[in-house]
């Protein structure tokens, strides 16, 4: 795997991670915690249409990345999966 920051990957075991495999955990974590050094080395691992294709597939982001992701991709808000995506509705308990 392309070295990251080495606080990055924190509460795993990095040496397990599979660029491929865990392509999505990896963008997800660096877009949302990494730095700039990680974010270059994200690009040159996946590429620009690697990491839209996977960028609108993560299932959350905080608000700040998905702007920049929907600037630097081109892309609308309504284009990922973490804005379109309705909550799940569970039933509420008598009372509320």
């Amino acid at each position: 795997m392309v070295p990251f920051s080495d606080t990055l990957f924190w509460d795993c075991d990095a040496t397990t991670i599979d660029a491929e495999k865990h392509r999505r955990f990896i963008i997800g974590r660096v877009l949302t915690r990494g730095t700039m050094e990680d974010w270059l080395s994200l690009k040159r691992l996946y590429g620009h249409e690697g990491l839209k294709s996977e960028v609108v597939q993560l299932r959350s982001l905080d608000p700040r990345t998905l702007a920049f992701c929907c600037t630097y991709f081109e892309l609308n808000k309504e284009d990922f999966r973490c804005y379109s995506k309705n909550p799940s509705s569970s039933p509420k308990p008598a009372g509320y």
